[in-house]
């Protein structure tokens, strides 16, 4: 796969503030990569100075091996699709996806057919000739897209732009995004806080904080091998224990030792343990690693979660059993449901 950005050594900050601190990053060609992280981590000024929007205090952006810092945004071969959509009211749809193609001034035909394939990618065919102001906010982030597209540019970069649309309609975007992405095979670069927005539709996601990325991995080496106590609180729920690693595949915490798989660790180096909640089984006290009492329950649907209260912490539990408030269970999980993470400064 060929590499098509490269950001290297990438500082930005403001007045006395660094928001990004050194970011090195490499993505390739028809990827989705997510930039992930609570807000002001860094990710969307890392977006905006790829679109050439902000210029980095230092550091180098490399764009197919060619450095493209001092080239202007409309140079770059890349399109932006924001929150807002900043679609002009005054245009029907037609002409909103069609603006860039008459600002490189193509031919009527060769707009035409493009215009119209962009609605047929987008689902919107037959909707040319509508107002804007009559579309509704998953539809107008539909013509966002198709406008951004219709340029055929090498990246697309998205900044959080299902921030605006209710659940349902979120959800079912997120779907059509990573459809259109296949259909298309240009690389996107989405911007999300939103963890499962990330675990959905990315090929690779890179986990930011304070200006530096944690991890980068796909949706399931982030979810089911955190590389910290940040990434593993961040994306989805876990339960998180400090504890020692004895030795290679023993580790110990809430004063009792367990096997587990993971190995490299210095003898008794103090470590973090994650298990997520759909990892750990409820069962009768005399059967479990540790005994608990419910302290609530709640349906969630298609599990419940349940909160039960050790000797030592408070276990969150997803299960498709139920058991009464107030009952003393077993809670039990094995070697492969422990994951062991390094130590990390304070966030």
């Amino acid at each position: 796969m060929r590499k098509l950005i490269e950001f290297r050594n990438i500082v930005k900050s403001f007045e006395d503030m660094i928001v990004l601190k050194g970011i090195n990053l490499d993505i390739y060609e028809n990827e989705f990569v997510t930039l992930l992280g609570p807000s002001g981590c860094g990710k969307t000024t890392l977006l905006r100075i790829l679109g050439g929007f902000l210029e980095q205090n230092s550091g180098e952006v490399y764009f197919d091996e060619i450095e493209i810092s001092n080239t202007p945004p409309h140079k770059r071969e890349v399109n932006t699709v924001f929150q807002r959509y900043a679609l002009f009211p005054h245009m029907n749809v037609y002409d909103n996806i069609a603006f860039g193609l008459h600002i490189k001034k193509e031919s009527k035909d060769v707009i035409d057919q493009k215009v119209r394939r962009m609605l047929d990618l987008v689902g919107l065919s037959g909707f040319e000739n509508r107002d804007i102001n009559q579309l509704s906010g998953g539809q107008q982030q539909r013509i966002a897209i198709a406008r951004a597209l219709v340029n055929e540019p090498m990246v697309l970069l998205l900044d959080e732009p299902l921030g605006a649309l209710d659940l349902k309609l979120r959800k079912e975007m997120q779907h059509e995004l990573k459809s259109i992405q296949q259909d298309v095979g240009i690389t996107f670069i989405y911007v999300t806080h939103d963890q499962e927005e990330a675990l959905t539709m990315s090929d690779k996601i890179v986990v930011m904080n304070a200006g530096e990325i944690q991890q980068i991995g796909s949706p399931t080496d982030i979810y089911n091998e955190p590389e910290n106590k940040f990434v593993a609180d961040f994306i989805g729920d876990s339960n998180i224990m400090e504890g020692t690693m004895i030795k290679d595949y023993w580790v110990e915490f809430d004063d009792v030792q367990f096997e587990c798989v993971d190995f490299g660790f210095d003898p008794m180096e103090p470590v973090d343990i994650v298990i997520r909640p759909e990892d750990i089984e409820i069962v009768s006290p005399d059967q479990g690693r540790f005994v608990g009492v419910v302290d609530s329950i709640i349906f969630k649907g298609v599990h419940y979660e349940m909160l039960v209260q050790t000797d030592y912490r408070e276990f969150t539990i997803h299960s498709t059993k139920s058991a009464e408030e107030g009952s003393e269970v077993g809670i039990l999980f094995g070697p492969e449901d422990l994951h062991v993470m390094q130590k990390m400064e304070a966030y």
